[in-house]
């Protein structure tokens, strides 16, 4: 037990590993990934800190969330969430959260999703499973507010997944319902995200021996990154038909290292990838077509 006038140190975020398919079995808990900036709360004698996961400072950013962690009844506490807006469809919308965090005057239609509690009244909780110190956390958080709990959602891995996907959400989070706390990465946190289609841009092509073929992407004139091309033969072999009457384009600023052939406009690539993602990741080419 600490005293309750000490100074809270930060606590360097645990760090669930990105996997394709969520764990099996009753042993896990599963939960919304949404998209936003991972925060920690801390209160002590010196008052609310709302730090980023580097353990930067954003208080002043926060200042919504500061007042309503203020209010929660615990002498101190560390609290772990993310904060996150909410668009239109009611969909966590992290652009919309760079442009409010980025302005000089707070923004107040801030919301901090709540997941975990690292330390409460002088006890430090990070050797309690992660199970309890989320019901002891759901407990002290007030209903109705701008900081929520992060529910649990029932069911299988799989099912879970598949209602997240459906529901346009960028993921899910997995823990092992026993794990304590631990910064840095784990496999007792899972994190699996869900795939978008969109069409983009194929500004370059990556073909080198030994390698997988890629195509290169760009979306309204930025430069996304690769995506595999896995078509089979014939389909392969036309699409570098098209490529052929397009190398010679303009090299994209800050990309003369690539080793790549670049393209003239005109094609259009249908593109899957992982969502929540500022460059394509896991992304795979699912078709093409040219533009007149």
């Amino acid at each position: 037990m600490r005293n309750a006038g000490e100074r809270l140190k930060f606590i360097p975020p645990m760090e669930p590993e990105l996997v394709d398919t969520p764990p099996e079995g009753d042993d896990w808990l599963h939960e919304v990934k949404f998209d936003g900036y991972r925060t920690q709360v801390i209160k002590d004698a010196d008052g609310i800190r709302l730090l980023t996961r580097r353990g930067h400072d954003w208080t002043a950013r926060y200042q919504a969330l500061a007042e309503e962690a203020a209010a929660i009844e615990a002498e101190t506490f560390i609290l772990e969430g993310e904060t996150i807006m909410i668009n239109e469809a009611g969909l966590s919308d992290f652009h919309a959260l760079q442009a409010a965090v980025s302005k000089r005057t707070p923004s107040r239609d801030l919301y901090l999703v709540a997941f975990d509690l690292l330390h409460l009244n002088g006890h430090d909780l990070r050797d309690t499973p992660v199970e309890d110190r989320r019901e002891i956390l759901h407990a002290l958080i007030p209903a109705g507010g701008r900081i929520q709990f992060s529910e649990a959602l029932p069911g299988t891995g799989a099912a879970v997944y598949h209602l997240v996907d459906q529901a346009g959400l960028e993921g899910m989070v997995s823990k092992l319902k026993t794990s304590v706390y631990r910064s840095g990465p784990t496999m007792n946190w899972r994190k699996i995200k869900c795939f978008a289609e969109k069409e983009m841009d194929i500004i370059g092509v990556q073909r080198e021996t030994g390698k997988p073929a890629m195509v290169l992407m760009a979306d309204k004139g930025h430069y996304k990154g690769g995506a595999f091309v896995t078509f089979k033969a014939d389909k392969r072999q036309r699409l570098w038909d098209r490529v052929q009457g397009k190398v010679g384009g303009p090299v994209p600023k800050g990309l003369k290292k690539e080793k790549a052939e670049w393209l003239k406009p005109g094609l259009v690539g249908r593109v899957k990838f992982l969502k929540g993602e500022e460059k394509l990741r896991h992304a795979k080419l699912l078709d093409y077509r040219e533009t007149k």
